[in-house]
């Protein structure tokens, strides 16, 4: 790309200018490493000094550190939401070409503007969208559904009766449909399988990371809402449902049937135990152990900061005993209200 103008960018995105609009921009980059004709932001006040150094073109930023920028700048009151939708402008995706690759198998009709890989396979009964893309070696089982303008990349398995919505992007490796975790105990203490009947259900505008898993339910449906962002590596249980718009990091493992609301944030490493709801609005902390439902909006952490090896030692042996302390305290507890009623 040849790159744009700050006229161009102000008359796209708005914002204030300060400075040369003849600049030219041609890609983003960050404070630090940013040089002529690159557009960096600055958004958290830590990084001020960064905005000093700064060898970019032009910078985003909110009003308050426009005096301090020593180049063109762009004032808006969210530049990290500006930056992002310049981002997308800057470095466009490179679709693939329509048409089906002669080593694809492709057991059903689907539109001209369809993209299908090498070696992908979409089984009988499956109804993609227009320009859908699917990647190399992409499997979508019997009756799936794709929404139109969705991509999937390469090694994606939609398994038989799931449904992706408008616009979804599924990156490699990601498993949609397997079946969920479902087994009795015999006498014997062997397992007996429960056969896992639902199906899961994405909605418009969900981002699904790399080798993450969504199994289907299992006689009800497990349901992803409009505009979920989940990372990469990430468990989702049978019936699990998450709300609209709540965006998931990396690694987070949610139990079966657990109900999460909408707009809210999980960290990394979050564990969310079974049949429990989290309400809208809910901020979880990386590491977090959920054990218990959580209704009340606001944020939460159940994380232990690390410490040298044998200082944690010597409070976990502390932790050991809080029993036999509490029995105690309350020994004592009761020893002082007599001494109180006899003085």
């Amino acid at each position: 790309m040849a790159g744009v103008t700050l006229a161009q960018i102000i008359a796209r995105l708005g914002g204030e200018l300060k400075g040369n609009e003849a600049i030219r921009i041609v890609r983003v980059a960050p404070l630090e490493t940013a040089v002529a004709g690159d557009i960096s932001f600055l958004s958290n006040p830590r990084y001020t000094k960064q905005l000093a150094e700064t060898k970019a073109s032009a910078v985003i930023l909110k009003p308050q550190f426009a005096a301090g920028s020593p180049v063109a700048c762009i004032i808006t009151p969210q530049p990290y939401l500006y930056f992002a939708y310049l981002a997308q402008w800057l470095t466009p995706v490179d679709n693939a070409a329509p048409g089906i690759h002669h080593s694809a198998t492709v057991e059903t009709n689907i539109p001209a503007s369809v993209s299908v890989g090498p070696g992908a396979w979409i089984g009988t009964g499956a109804k993609i969208g227009k320009n859908v893309q699917i990647g190399a070696g992409c499997t979508v089982g019997k009756g799936a559904e794709i929404g139109a303008d969705s991509r999937l990349y390469p090694q994606v398995s939609i398994y038989a009766g799931c449904r992706i919505g408008l616009r979804a992007i599924i990156h490699s490796g990601a498993v949609i449909g397997s079946d969920g975790f479902g087994f009795a105990q015999e006498k014997d203490r062997s397992w007996v399988k429960i056969p896992q009947n639902g199906r899961v259900f994405i909605g418009d505008d969900v981002e699904i990371g790399a080798n993450t898993t969504i199994d289907r339910g299992a006689m009800e449906d497990t349901i992803i809402e409009n505009g979920v962002k989940l990372d990469n590596q990430i468990q989702v249980g049978h019936n699990v449902h998450i709300g609209a718009h709540t965006a998931m990091a990396g690694c987070v493992g949610i139990a079966g049937s657990a109900k999460i609301g909408r707009h809210c944030t999980v960290g990394g490493g979050v564990v969310i135990l079974g049949h429990l709801k989290i309400g809208d609005d809910v901020n979880i902390s990386a590491g977090t152990l959920v054990a218990k439902s959580i209704l009340k909006p606001g944020n939460y952490t159940g994380t232990v900061p690390s410490l040298p090896h044998q200082d944690w030692l010597k409070n976990f042996a502390h932790l050991r005993h809080l029993d036999t302390m509490a029995d105690k305290i309350r020994a004592l507890e009761s020893r002082l209200a007599q001494l109180e009623k006899k003085s």
